[in-house]
């Protein structure tokens, strides 16, 4: 018996087919000549009020932010402009979005303004940023003059919620809330002050986070631009002015370097342009000072840049602790506290709410200037290295269901309530193609089992089941894309595979990370792997054309070698899946042995369904398990192999009952794992798998094609969108920065870990709608399929 995997990668198998790149070149000439003849259509759009790039603050960053998050899932329902406000005269070059510019000083000109929008018929939208700063008069009041006649849907964002307003603050603020058809705010503790200080209606009040970047796990390959490898990092960022007290920092760093002398205390960011106009580097000044009395100047770093997205983030994943000292208790959010989690900092922050909310550890909060808390917090992290990543975790896991993408789809949610038009429709952008996450999880001998967050787990090792299901995914990639890149992954996978089968033809399923066979091998039934495998090389094998001889007759000879094993299987599921995998071999052989096999899976498939089903059950079990949709889709399979009219019946009304049951309300929820659909009985609600949506969409397609149905192809798309935000938490289960798919869908919040099955599991249903714009299937199918039900 084989007990160590020996990586073996066959040169001659890393050889492009020239036939296949030429035909794959014309393939791309009829995309663009297609491409020539669709119609520019007029898109209606969304209008942003509030400050913008290039003026530099927070809210203008924000907005942008927003702006790219709806364009990017929704750039083909909405455009987005922006009416940019200014407080003096500027002479700022905006970007082509910005429609109209607003002198906020000027009181006539939000009448104006108000006149310009009201008349716009594009405009079917608007999302008004707020902060008292922005808008001239008494607490900002000109604003009533643009938003008491505005006849546009208007959604109003408050960045600051002041307690305990007096009369004047209280009539504006409630003024606004009244003229919104909804309020944004991005704490509960600010909702709770609308609520009991305003008497606002909570019913108007939608909580949504500050949005975040999402940001891939620090790459022990990637080269930092940061130096300082040597120091342990503490930093702070932002726009620099009083409000920050980086002095409270600074007065807390004698007593961390007497612990930490190796500290270095990075402050990053200019001074706020507004600060600098009034009182230059004043500010910064006084800093220098503080610094030179304290003697810390081998231990603080000014970077006195406005630094770009990706120099910011370097900053951050470099940084031990990041240090948030902002003195104003009457500060809602800071974004800049976002992007310091986003990017995985552990962080001592003063109490506003944002941080009390997001931040499990109160011993890390210190009080507003307190610089002595500030010093013990620090220390005491600095001290223990397991809470520091324990930490690190936390945020992450708070953090990331506030990303970008899912602020998005909040306020698309909003603006669904808000135009009640029944003509429009929302539809989701395809996210881009990328199997990064699948390279970053492939070791030595294969795709590693489970990752944390986005970092694989080596001590997990490998299965059977993920490095099947990569060969497949993989090689479709290869063939739509011709990506060289996947020829290594695809050997790797392919000999994993053949290094697991032993030599009575099954297949082991568990290696450790050092090559050697797990004892659990022996310890779990091991029959739907087996199936899985089978599933692997038929699908392989099937496109033999496109690989060399070596490898395929090596998968050939693998798969005849596993049929001796095939009939004593009992699973349900590896039958199917043994079905689906000799199907695809069969297709180029035509062998009435292999047709046989398959006849006899299939037989013991029908003999199952017609001792369980009946007029409400059609089904082969008592129960819906996992990887349902496999067991009619083997049967579809089966019907075309043999010509067999009552495979095919099976089949349908199979796969039909079985989507009465995960389809409701234009949206799908999977059989959950927390407690399998028995017969007769209330199916669990929570706790769905990226599997199970990934083999659905799978069968759909594969049933579509056979029926041409057009139920079937709706639900193909409606469970496709389960992963870009059709589910009931409303947030993305791919993610796009890392490529990576989220583990499962539970009731309040996603497992955010992206092991091998998830994302694999994705890229194999990503492909199919891939493969529909590739052939050209209907391309106006493949430009207007994603909406929002």
């Amino acid at each position: 018996m084989k007990t160590n995997f020996s990586p073996i990668v066959d040169p001659s198998f890393l050889v492009f087919n020239e036939t296949y790149k030429d035909s794959k070149m014309e393939i791309q000439n009829t995309k663009i000549s297609n491409s020539t003849f669709i119609k520019k259509v007029q898109l209606p759009e969304i209008l942003f009020i509030t400050s913008y790039p290039p003026r530099e603050c927070g809210i203008a960053t924000y907005s942008q932010d927003l702006k790219k998050a709806i364009q990017d899932k929704f750039g083909s329902s909405f455009s987005m402009k922006v009416c940019a406000l200014e407080g003096i005269k500027s002479n700022f070059v905006y970007p082509q979005e910005v429609k109209y510019i607003l002198n906020t000083q000027q009181e006539s000109e939000y009448k104006s303004l108000q006149h310009k929008i009201n008349f716009d018929k594009n405009v079917k939208m608007i999302f008004l940023q707020h902060e008292f700063g922005l808008f001239g008069g008494d607490y900002g009041d000109y604003l009533l003059k643009f938003i008491s006649h505005i006849k546009i849907p208007l959604t109003t964002t408050f960045h600051t919620v002041l307690p305990n307003p007096n009369k004047k603050l209280k009539k504006v603020v409630c003024e606004i809330a009244h003229h919104s058809n909804f309020i944004i705010v991005m704490t509960h503790a600010s909702a709770s002050i609308l609520i009991k200080d305003y008497g606002i209606s909570s019913k108007k009040i939608i909580i949504i986070a500050h949005g975040t970047h999402l940001v891939a796990s620090l790459d022990n390959n990637k080269k930092s631009k940061v130096h300082l490898s040597d120091r342990i990092v503490l930093s702070t960022f932002g726009l620099l002015n009083e409000g920050k007290s980086i002095e409270t920092a600074l007065e807390a760093l004698p007593e961390i370097i007497k612990n930490f002398p190796n500290v270095i205390y990075l402050i990053i960011g200019k001074t706020h342009p507004e600060v600098f106009k009034i009182d230059g580097e004043k500010y910064r000044d006084s800093l220098y000072k503080k610094i030179y009395e304290l003697k810390l100047q081998d231990n603080v770093r000014f970077i006195n840049r406005y630094l770009d997205l990706n120099e910011l983030i370097d900053y951050l994943q470099r940084t031990n602790v990041y240090l948030f000292t902002s003195k104003d208790p009457n500060q809602a959010v800071s974004g800049t506290l976002a992007y310091a989690m986003s990017s995985g900092c552990p962080v001592v922050s003063t109490p506003i709410p944002h941080a009390k909310e997001l931040l499990e550890n109160s011993e890390l909060n210190f009080d507003f200037q307190n610089s002595k808390q500030l010093a013990d917090a620090t220390i005491k992290l600095l001290y223990n290295p397991k809470l520091l990543k324990e930490m690190q975790l936390n945020v992450l896991h708070k953090i990331i269901p506030t990303a970008w993408q899912n602020s998005a789809l909040a306020h698309m949610e909003l603006i669904k309530n808000s135009l009640n038009d029944n003509k429009l429709i929302l539809k989701y952008q395809l996210p881009k193609i990328s199997l990064n996450h699948i390279k970053r999880l492939t070791a030595d001998y294969g795709i590693i089992q489970f990752a944390q967050i986005d970092t694989p787990v080596l001590s997990s090792g490998y299965t059977l089941d993920d490095n099947a299901r990569a060969l497949i995914a993989v090689c479709k990639h290869y063939l739509l894309t011709g990506d060289f890149d996947d020829l290594n992954l695809i050997s790797k996978y392919l000999n994993f595979i053949l290094f697991c089968q032993q030599d009575d033809g099954s297949f082991l399923n568990y290696v450790d990370i050092d090559g050697n066979f797990m004892l659990k091998n022996s310890n779990e039934n091991l029959e739907d792997a087996n199936g899985r495998a089978i599933w692997a090389l038929g699908e392989f094998i099937s496109n033999e054309k496109y690989f060399t001889t070596v490898m395929i007759e090596k998968a050939k000879f693998a798969i005849e070698k596993s049929l001796k094993t095939i009939s004593q299987f009992s699973s349900p599921r590896a039958k199917a899946f043994s079905i689906k995998g000799l199907y695809f071999y069969n297709l180029s052989m035509n062998k009435t042995r292999i047709k046989n096999v398959i006849v006899i899976l299939a037989d013991d498939l029908v003999s199952k369904y017609r001792g369980v089903s009946n007029g409400d059950w059609n089904w082969f079990e008592d129960y819906l398990t996992y990887a349902n949709s496999i067991l009619p889709e083997a049967m579809l399979y089966a019907a075309k192999s043999a010509s067999s009219k009552l495979y095919l019946k099976i089949a349908k009304s199979s796969f039909d009952f079985l989507l009465s049951i995960t389809f409701q309300n234009n949206k799908i929820k999977v059989v959950s794992n927390n407690g399998w659909h028995l017969k007769g009985k209330k199916p669990h609600n929570f706790g769905e798998q990226p599997i199970d949506v990934a083999y659905t969409v799978l069968a759909l397609n594969s049933f579509y094609e056979e029926f041409e149905d057009e139920d079937y192809r709706e639900k193909m798309i409606i469970a496709f969108n389960w992963f870009l935000g059709n589910n009931h938490l409303h947030q993305i289960v791919y993610n796009p920065v890392t490529g990576g798919c989220y583990d499962g869908l539970e009731e309040t919040f996603l497992n955010l870990n992206q092991g091998a099955e998830s994302t694999v599991s994705y890229l194999m249903a990503r492909l199919v709608f891939e493969k529909l714009n590739y052939l050209q299937i209907q391309p106006q199918l493949y430009n207007e399929i994603f909406q929002i039900a």
